[in-house]
């Protein structure tokens, strides 16, 4: 599955088919919630919690491919993604982008 973030892929001729999404809403934990206490006192990257993200934006990527997917698409365009926060302490983070079949 091709995934790009254009609304065309160079040398395609494309047929839309319908927007696919694919979500999920993480939740921050005990321990990263400390580690991340303690480096807001000294400064820098938060790394639990850049490794959360970079992990919930591959499970919601993966769930809107898998929908893509069972659509016949062959390509996602225009893939975006959200976060949102759904309560104290959990994101939703959703891929989002139009599913399209090659002509």
């Amino acid at each position: 599955m091709q995934l790009v973030t254009t609304d065309f892929i160079t040398g395609k001729e494309i047929e839309t088919i319908q927007m696919v999404k694919g979500s999920v809403v993480f939740s921050k934990n005990v321990a990263r919630d400390f580690f991340a206490a303690v480096k807001t006192l000294v400064g820098g990257e938060i790394a639990g919690y850049t490794e959360m993200m970079n992990d919930a934006r591959n499970i919601a990527t993966q769930r809107m491919v898998d929908e893509a997917s069972r659509l016949g698409a062959d390509a996602v365009v225009n893939l975006r993604f959200t976060t949102s926060s759904v309560m104290a302490g959990a994101s939703e983070i959703i891929a989002y982008g139009t599913a399209v079949k090659f002509k």
